[in-house]
């Protein structure tokens, strides 16, 4: 019992490795171990890699699509032009991660966390993000037409010019911080929220700061 303990930790230890363009489709390793390695251009497509972490690794164009990325760390980390089509993401951390280019496409993201992150060269397609926090992410330009937010925080990120026209919104939060600033009030003021629906604690806090809610619709 202790020898296939051990060969299970040796065949999931993958720390400081140079596995550049390396093929993990389909495998399972949970809690495996990628910290400090090259991965650029890996597949991990459909692999389950619950639990594992990729920390201050390059993982820069990897095809997640498909994979299990519950509980995952990939924080601090090069993800550009990475690909996550139909990911599942729970409780997924990408704190400070480097993610321009990266693609995210029809994927659920529940309670994972992208927080002070630059995500203004990131695409989200046909998304929904249930308890996700975006706090002090850089998210200026970025379009979220369409997609669905529940429980989500924007906790003083930056929102200079973001769209979520036709966007479902529930529960979301738009905290400054500390203090409303009229630099606050004037970002919030370039968002478009045109066509989108929204619950009536969500219009509130938005009508209170001065958000353009014209043709919202009240959920």
């Amino acid at each position: 019992m202790k020898n296939a303990k051990l060969e299970r930790n040796v065949l999931t230890n993958f720390n400081g490795s140079n596995l550049a363009e390396s093929d993990f489709a389909g495998v399972t390793a949970h809690k495996g171990q990628f910290k400090g390695s090259a991965l650029r251009g890996t597949d991990f497509s459909g692999a389950d890699l619950t639990g594992s972490s990729f920390k201050s690794s390059d993982v820069r164009g990897a095809n997640f699509d498909g994979a299990n990325l519950t509980d995952c760390v990939l924080s601090t980390l090069d993800l550009a032009n990475a690909s996550f089509r139909k990911t599942i993401l729970v409780r997924t951390n990408f704190t400070k991660s480097a993610l321009d280019g990266a693609k995210f496409t029809g994927v659920r993201l529940t309670d994972a966390t992208l927080a002070m992150t630059d995500l203004r060269k990131t695409a989200f397609e046909g998304c929904t993000f249930d308890g996700a926090d975006f706090k002090h992410a850089d998210l200026s330009g970025q379009r979220f037409d369409g997609q669905t937010f529940i429980g989500v925080k924007f906790d003083n990120a930056a929102l200079t010019g973001t769209s979520f026209k036709g966007a479902t919104l529930n529960n979301v939060s738009f905290k400054p911080g500390f203090a409303l600033t009229n630099k606050y009030y004037r970002m919030i003021k370039t968002i478009r929220f045109d066509g989108a629906a929204m619950d009536k604690l969500t219009y509130a806090l938005l009508k209170g700061m001065g958000a353009d809610l014209t043709n919202v619709t009240i959920l």
